[in-house]
């Protein structure tokens, strides 16, 4: 017999097991090579690799083991099964360490089996294996009145192995959640996941339900006009400077009073209030990167608690807007760059920074950022963009950076 033994153990879970287990086996000074537990409606499936001192490897010593693990796990009405393993497979087992790891992030509203059957086909057929599941989100009671259309569920694949083709598995994942209603997100597992400190959101269509130009423009009696400019300029398919003012100049003569009423009634976007509540609390810096207008984004400033602003100004002469903006205007190529000096600012690496947008001009700015994500973003933006969310609220970004509902609860019980 092997002098390495892997041991798995299934039942009821009850305190004590594991200290029960082990107190056992360090009887016989086995070390202990791997171990990993895990408990699913109070059931416990326990896995642990080990191997007998070289002074008491043996078939009798190990079968000694054994029989005392048998007879406690009869005792304690667990199922028990062993293997031995090689000393050739454990050293394979050992070289594979140095893969590349991944995570893969799947968002729902509700996670159903073929959700994850579809999700997990893929990462087989491009050659990467599942070793580890976690749900990130909270249980739900089945007798809960809570809305289903803002609720969130979210599992976390551990992920290992080197894909021949990335570009062809973002693709594959892409098609997946056109088909589902889900999101799948693939990034590697490195030192930056939770090691972000800087946010930046793109203002209209991501911070807000709206497109401020769009409203000012009804306002103005040029509604439909402008909405379509809008709509053609976030599909990429106009210049943005060229497209923004022929949109502003159609406001020329709006009375300055219609901006209060305005931005008294922007409509936040789902979950962003928690998103930015909760990053403050752990010490995240935040920055809205607008192609809209600074007098709705310092309100939302003041509303949220966003640490940096930059947006077009926009020009009032005599109580009415002139169809101009005062300065540069706040284009992709502007984002990108203010991010890179908000970064450089706080001194922090643009891998620590992530970016959120929806339109064509956010994509420069998500292109930079270590974690760029396209948030219920136009077609081209989705392809073109590393990560997208479209199923869930802002707040779901939080599942990319691994916190748990747990982990948030327990964040806001010591705020509060």
């Amino acid at each position: 017999m092997s002098d390495i033994i892997l041991i798995n153990v299934t039942g009821r879970d009850k305190p004590g097991l594991t200290s029960s287990i082990t107190s056992i086996m360090a009887d016989y000074g086995l070390e202990i090579l791997d171990i990993g537990q895990s408990v699913i409606h109070d059931t416990l499936t326990w896995g642990i690799l080990v191997r007998l001192p070289d002074q008491a490897s043996g078939n009798s010593h190990s079968a000694a083991v054994l029989k005392d693990l048998l007879f406690h796990f009869h005792e304690s009405d667990l199922q028990f099964s062993y293997q031995p393993v090689s000393e050739s497979d454990y050293e394979h087992w050992v070289s594979e360490q140095g893969k590349n790891r991944y995570i893969l992030t799947l968002l729902s509203r509700n996670v159903t089996a073929e959700q994850i059957a579809r999700v997990s086909g893929i990462t087989a057929a491009h050659g990467l294996n599942i070793d580890h599941i976690s749900r990130l989100s909270g249980r739900r009671s089945l007798r809960s009145e809570e809305n289903n259309s803002h609720r969130s569920s979210c599992l976390e694949f551990s992920v290992r192995g080197t894909a021949p083709d990335q570009e062809k598995l973002r693709t594959d994942f892409l098609n997946l959640t056109a088909d589902l209603d889900a999101d799948v997100a693939f990034q590697e597992d490195s030192i930056y996941r939770r090691n972000r400190r800087l946010v930046v959101f793109d203002m209209d269509s991501t911070l807000i339900e709206a497109e401020v130009i769009d409203l000012l423009a009804e306002a103005a009696g040029v509604g439909d006009q402008v909405a379509e400019i809008t709509e053609r300029a976030m599909q990429g398919e106009l210049d943005f400077n060229e497209s923004f003012r022929e949109r502003l100049a159609m406001l020329r003569g709006l009375d300055e009073s219609v901006l209060a009423g305005i931005a008294r009634q922007l409509p936040l976007t789902e979950g962003a209030e928690t998103l930015i509540r909760t990053l403050r609390s752990l010490g995240y810096r935040t920055a809205i990167l607008s192609g809209g207008f600074t007098y709705f984004a310092r309100y939302l400033q003041e509303k949220l608690g966003i640490d940096y602003i930059h947006a077009n100004e926009l020009e009032i002469v005599a109580g009415k807007v002139t169809g101009q903006v005062q300065g540069d205007i706040v284009n992709g190529e502007r984002k990108a760059k203010l991010l890179k000096q908000i970064a450089a600012e706080e001194g922090i690496s643009l891998n620590q920074v992530i970016a959120v947008g929806d339109g064509a001009n956010d994509l420069p700015m998500l292109s930079v950022a270590g974690l760029g994500i396209a948030f219920r973003a136009k077609p081209m933006v989705k392809q073109s963009a590393r990560q997208s969310i479209s199923t869930l609220g802002l707040d779901s970004i939080l599942y990319l950076l691994g916190f748990s509902e747990k982990d948030l609860e327990s964040l806001n019980s010591h705020s509060s």
